[in-house]
């Protein structure tokens, strides 16, 4: 799971970074809300840990703005040094999942994110997403009730890129999410598996969708609204 670290004090974020890596986390660190915000147009990320107290920008206004930017639900944990009872009820109402104090014990605040990365990758039977309907036990997908025929690789694809409806994911993110690392995959296939699923969904204008590609950087499926 890729994780983004927002703290400006580089201890921190060197505590965090080899608390996480090891438990399987891929961290990234960032000392400032700015630059921050920036690398989330470029990368995906799956779960945040938020500084609440950063020089630049309040960390209750990155947990909104995630919120506000980015599609589906990442868990958001933020940390503060002054956890009062109305700090945590804002960060709460801003969207964050959990609110810890600083400073933080390693094990506990590990057992703390584990666990939400397990209610983030629990699994529902079904998705929906307007007309489309994924069943996430039998690999199936429905558009309007019709089952339509399309493969594992192109179910998964297509239900990543609906989880991050009208935002650009990078081809990086994507192949790495849905073929693994592997060095002899060509991009090519990631190409052809796009065009595929936006013949087989029907993902154009006319049927309210585009799935277009982002120059230099990966794709991007934008619902149309009238």
């Amino acid at each position: 799971m890729k994780v983004a670290i927002l703290d400006d004090e580089p201890a921190v974020r060197a505590e965090l970074s080899a608390l996480l890596s090891p438990a399987g986390f891929e961290c990234s660190s960032f000392g400032n809300g700015r630059a921050f915000m920036r690398a989330l147009h470029r990368e995906t990320f799956e779960l945040f840990v938020i500084d609440g107290n950063l020089p630049d920008l309040p960390g209750i206004n990155v947990v909104e703005w995630i919120r506000n930017q980015i599609g589906g639900q990442p868990p958001i944990m933020l940390l503060t040094r002054y956890p009062s009872d109305d700090v945590m009820v804002a960060a709460l109402r801003a969207g964050a999942d959990l609110v810890v104090a600083k400073p933080f014990q390693p094990p506990v605040l590990l057992a703390k994110l584990e666990a939400l990365a397990r209610r983030s990758s629990s699994k529902r039977s079904t998705e929906s997403f307007g007309a489309y309907e994924f069943d996430l036990t039998s690999k199936g997908l429905r558009k309007r009730g019709d089952m339509l025929h399309i493969t594992p690789k192109e179910f998964n694809l297509a239900l990543l890129l609906f989880r991050n409806l009208n935002r650009a994911v990078s081809r990086t993110y994507i192949l790495e999410t849905i073929w693994g690392i592997d060095p002899d995959l060509s991009t090519r296939t990631l190409d052809i598996h796009v065009s595929k699923i936006r013949a087989k969904l029907g993902l154009k204008p006319d049927g309210g969708f585009r799935l277009a590609p982002v120059y230099g950087y990966g794709y991007r499926l934008e619902e149309l609204r009238a």
